[in-house]
């Protein structure tokens, strides 16, 4: 069957039917009884204020952090030694409610809406407690309403994570310290505002009796600054705390309900996806099922859009990046310090946003990786130093300060890739020329300096490592060799942006060319003695291999330099090696998985990775497990089930190719899906029955060319900016 174009008036209106009038599904976890521990309770989250809701019937928690409050330190003018430290829990509100009893319980978190439900019936009088995290007004929301008048009395009490000073004036706590570990000031306030009933106030806590209702914010902040040029230093908190407080508390609990979800609907219902019907039983009820072995096609959709809203959640301008727990923590010393490690994880987590919508959500990475880049040109670290470029350790914090575990070199390179991805999205020229261009280029200098020649005449990387083992099977050997598969594919990998920037810009033509011809004199990906995809230069792969890290795939995802449709040869190897490692992982190595099987075109093999993630790692509140809790297996998730559906990483010469429902499994054989990107500037709704796909429209933002494959079919078209082509097979 051929692609047919059509433009009637009939077909429009089947379209319209099909794609503008379907209903989106209510996705929302659920639970039938309150948290008892930290893994069960639910986030919310404004990219800087994240609080866990318990969701408790007559002692509520909310455990609470913000983004900036770490132990670790930097060192820009070489006066101190610089640390990582840990991201810290900030505090928790603790509320006692009394003698109540809960019939008809429910604990829901709304992803249409961002909004966290507690419902309940107690003495013929119905309960409802909502609580949201807002960005517009950059609180924490809570409210306790009543099917009767009278019935909301408590007692609160706010909670310091680091024994600071707790002070009550009037119906506002407060709570102020310094961290030791670094001098960092910090201070939260929780205000309590009344409608009817008794207020009164403590050494401690604030208690309210007989109230028809009540309002309740919270927020919290750091004298961090992301200025770099003041050493990440700024003012105490407390003035920019007391004003943001007043004018949320000016406002009614509807105007910022309003306001809260408008800005987050924005971002999160640009995507909807459909793969079968929605269950009305309990969130965990479905979980345990899966875990038994039951299919739950809705539930595996739910998750994909739980890793959406856990991202706009955890990452919004003018905040910091989603570090490794996103912005929860209750631990004072996470592994792995909650912080920024570079040999995949950070990016990992960057993977969903600009397919899936939110583009947006990026911009605290940016800013990040920028400054990161400025701490480490001005370190007086010898083993950071370089002619040109930067480099980085292996894992750093909020300003920069790396653990000095390992140096990574290629995790510049690995960062900077998101630059040119964000603009392949975008086609934001500004950011291309004035941002991206300016990093990769720079990025580029280093290795440019940095490659040597092998004996075959090859440029290789003299000393790498494969994270995070060696050729001898022991966890954590960075024992340095030359021409390592992961260094020369993210090498090869960043080359290949700076020359498609350059290009893009038309200009630095010279540049472009010179680091063209490196390109192609770099080693590239080879095959071994059993058929494998080599992860080093050597020949010394063993098929018994089961690490968890598969670094020397990195040009099969998230590079584009591995490909069955470009270069079958290397993506059979990519097999042979995936085959080995197995199935059995930690939740990111997991997620990855599903990413690297669905750009070999293997949807049912990503699908058992689907399985194996939830059967495996996939906790109470559906936070992915490494174990322990690492979010970036939620982000790969999303992006994984994303590049099941659709592809667009490889690039023709006028154009990127867009392959529809590359990697669909079994499992979903009717299904829909509205609002994926894809690079080029397209939006791409599909539906899909028995397995095939039906109709689908795409929409061009930017009047690029369009290339499709589908199954061996194909069609290609010039667009019109701003132009939505319908389609039918």
């Amino acid at each position: 069957m051929k692609f047919k174009i059509l433009f009637t008036f009939f077909f429009l209106l089947l379209v319209l039917s099909t794609f503008g009038k379907s209903t989106p599904p209510k996705e929302s976890l659920w639970y039938t009884q309150p948290a008892k521990q930290w893994f069960q309770a639910l986030p919310i989250g404004n990219g800087t204020l994240g609080g866990m809701i318990f969701g408790g019937v007559e002692k509520e928690q909310i455990q609470f952090n913000e983004s900036s409050l770490i132990t670790g330190t930097t060192s820009i003018n070489g006066n101190e030694e610089p640390t990582v430290g840990y991201y810290q829990p900030f505090g928790d509100i603790f509320i006692d409610f009394g003698n109540l009893r809960a019939d008809n319980y429910r604990r829901e978190l709304n992803l249409n809406n961002a909004i966290h439900t507690v419902s309940f019936t107690s003495g013929g009088v119905n309960y409802r407690r909502e609580y949201f995290s807002s960005y517009p007004d950059k609180v924490l929301v809570a409210s306790f309403s009543a099917s009767k008048k009278a019935r909301i009395s408590f007692t609160l009490k706010l909670k310091d994570a680091h024994n600071g000073k707790i002070e009550v004036s009037g119906n506002t706590i407060t709570a102020s310290g310094t961290l030791p570990e670094n001098g960092m000031q910090y201070e939260s306030q929780v205000v309590v505002i009344n409608n009817g009933g008794i207020m009164t106030i403590g050494n401690s806590s604030i208690s309210v009796s007989n109230a028809n209702d009540v309002k309740i914010l919270l927020v919290a902040g750091t004298d961090f600054s992301k200025d770099f040029s003041k050493d990440f230093k700024g003012e105490h908190p407390h003035a920019q705390l007391e004003k943001t407080l007043a004018l949320a508390a000016a406002k009614s609990y509807s105007k910022l309900r309003k306001a809260h979800i408008a800005d987050y609907q924005n971002l999160y219902s640009r995507v909807q996806l459909n793969l079968g019907a929605e269950s009305n039983k309990p969130t965990l009820d479905r979980l345990n099922a899966v875990k038994d072995g039951a299919i739950d096609p809705a539930l595996e959709a739910l998750l994909f859009q739980y890793g959406r809203y856990l991202l706009i959640s955890s990452s919004r301008a003018g905040g910091l990046p989603a570090n490794l727990q996103g912005i929860w923590n209750n631990e004072y010393k996470p592994a792995w310090y909650s912080q920024y490690t570079t040999n995949i994880n950070v990016e990992m987590n960057y993977w969903p946003a600009e397919p899936t919508g939110l583009s947006e959500c990026t911009a605290p990475y940016f800013d990040w990786v920028e400054n990161l880049a400025r701490v480490n040109k001005k370190t007086t670290d010898p083993k950071l130093q370089t002619k040109r470029g930067w480099i980085a350790y292996s894992t750093n914090n909020i300003m920069g300060g790396p653990s000095t575990w390992g140096i990574h070199r290629p995790g510049s390179a690995w960062m900077s890739q998101h630059f040119w991805e964000h603009y392949a999205f975008t086609g934001d020229k500004d950011f291309l020329k004035n941002r991206a261009y300016p990093m990769l280029k720079d990025v580029s200098g280093y290795w440019e300096d940095y490659l040597v020649e092998s004996k075959a005449g090859k440029l290789i990387t003299p000393d790498g490592w494969s994270p995070e083992h060696g050729p001898g099977l022991v966890e954590g050997d960075r024992t340095p060799y030359p021409g390592v598969s992961y260094d020369q594919q993210i090498v090869y990998d960043l080359f290949t942006n700076v020359v498609d920037a350059a290009t893009a810009l038309n200009s630095d033509i010279d540049y472009k060319n010179r680091i063209d011809t490196m390109r192609n004199r770099l080693l590239g990906p080879q095959i071994g003695k059993w058929g494998q995809l080599q992860e080093w230069m050597e020949d010394w792969d063993s098929p018994n291999d089961k690490h968890r890290h598969n670094s020397h795939m990195f040009g099969l995802h998230p590079g584009r330099q591995i490909s069955p449709v470009t270069t079958p040869e290397w993506a059979n190897a990519a097999l042979v090696s995936l085959n080995a490692r197995g199935d059995v992982s930690t939740g990111w190595s997991t997620a990855w998985k599903i990413n690297l099987f669905a750009r070999l075109g293997l949807g049912n093999r990503s699908y058992n990775m689907i399985n194996m993630l939830f059967k495996k790692c996939i906790l109470e509140n559906m936070f992915d497990t490494h174990p322990p809790f690492q979010i970036d297996g939620n982000f790969g998730y999303t992006a994984g089930v994303a590049e099941m559906l659709l592809q667009s990483h490889l690039k023709t010469e006028k154009g990127y190719l867009l392959q529809l429902l590359p990697a669909l499994p079994n499992a979903w054989p009717t299904g829909e899906v509205k609002g994926l990107r894809a690079r080029g500037g397209f939006v791409v709704d599909m539906n899909w029955r028995n397995g095939k796909l039906k109709i689908f429209k795409i929409k061009s933002l930017q009047g690029n060319y369009l290339k499709i494959v589908y199954q061996g079919k194909m069609i290609e078209k010039q667009t019109n900016q701003g132009k939505t082509y319908l389609f039918n097979l």
